[in-house]
């Protein structure tokens, strides 16, 4: 078993504020959250770090989507460019950004290349996403650059994905990891693709039966989410926080946790949205969100959003007066 760093009980430095008791109620728990983890009385700033990846899926080549829903490569595309939310949002929370292509069909300008499959996973209704190599390059990958992210001074990670048709992969890995059935996880859009998209989830789970937990991923995960779960399982190792993203993320997070529960324990989840199976996942994974959303954002945006939330509370304890004082 790998080692994870055990988190430091909590610091009677919170019971000493001069304030009313529970005035700044979650904010009050969050900084608490970071002290602990960080191993001191008051945290020190967060220096967070994202990274984005990015893979097709080949279950979704055989839906019918309109025209006007952007491929893989467009999402990828657009995220790249200097006008995209998810740089703005970096840039204002002064954290730094990757974006990784580990399988998007076609070329690519602007993101770092560490192609897995060619053409994203496989078609997971008739066979394994992706080999047993395959698997674990991918998680090789995630594990690197959250390395890289911690010695390069970062003490809070972020991954999220940028994927086009991952809506099966997903609900498929919460649904066997949460114990949901498919109708709690897969969420009814405006595409007109649900029902295809009921009946592959369906023929997915079917197939996948009896897979081991800790090879739910491999199964019927994507390169993406291979690539998350590991990043998170090296932020925990390297005793560094994770903010979670979307319901993709949550998705990987139970994939991680599936290796090593104790991984849960440095999780941090940004925001529940309303879409089905997001907050069931989170539940298990015995984490509650800061915010709640009435709808999904992934790509990294709804954590993006929550940083300068974080930093301001670990900024008023800071400023906070002790009883002693």
């Amino acid at each position: 078993m790998m080692e994870i760093p055990a988190i430091n009980p909590d610091s009677e430095h919170y019971s000493t504020l001069l304030h009313p008791a529970g005035c700044m109620s979650r904010l009050e728990d969050v900084a608490n959250w970071f002290a602990k983890r960080q191993g001191k009385a008051i945290p020190d700033q967060l220096k967070p770090a994202i990274v984005l990846f990015a893979a097709d899926h080949g279950v979704a080549s055989s839906f019918a989507y309109p025209e006007s829903r952007p491929t893989t490569a467009e999402r990828v595309a657009y995220a790249t460019s200097d006008a995209s939310v998810i740089r703005k949002l970096a840039d204002e929370a002064g954290a730094s950004l990757r974006i990784i292509d580990l399988g998007v069909r076609g070329d690519l300008s602007g993101v770092e290349v560490e192609k897995v499959r060619e053409s994203g996973s496989a078609d997971i209704r008739t066979e394994p996403a992706m080999s047993q190599e395959e698997y674990w390059e991918a998680v090789g990958i995630g594990e690197e650059l959250a390395a890289h992210a911690v010695a390069e001074g970062a003490n809070l990670l972020i991954a999220s994905s940028l994927t086009s048709g991952d809506h099966v992969s997903v609900a498929a890995v919460i649904c066997e990891l949460a114990g949901l059935v498919p109708e709690e996880t897969l969420a009814s859009g405006s595409d007109g693709t649900y029902g295809d998209e009921l009946l592959a989830l369906a023929t997915v789970l079917e197939r996948a039966q009896g897979t081991p937990s800790n090879d739910i991923l491999r199964e019927v995960g994507g390169l993406e989410l291979a690539a998350m779960a590991g990043f998170y399982r090296a932020a925990a190792r390297k005793g560094v926080p994770v903010l979670l993203d979307g319901m993709a993320s949550a998705a990987a997070a139970l994939g991680s946790a599936a290796w090593d529960i104790r991984i849960a324990g440095w999780l941090l989840a940004s925001f529940a949205s309303d879409k089905s199976g997001h907050a069931s996942a989170l539940e298990e994974l015995g984490l509650e969100p800061m915010v709640h959303l009435h709808r999904g954002l992934g790509g990294g945006k709804g954590a993006a959003l929550l940083i300068p939330v974080l930093q301001a509370a670990i900024s008023l304890q800071r400023g906070l007066a002790t009883i002693e004082d």
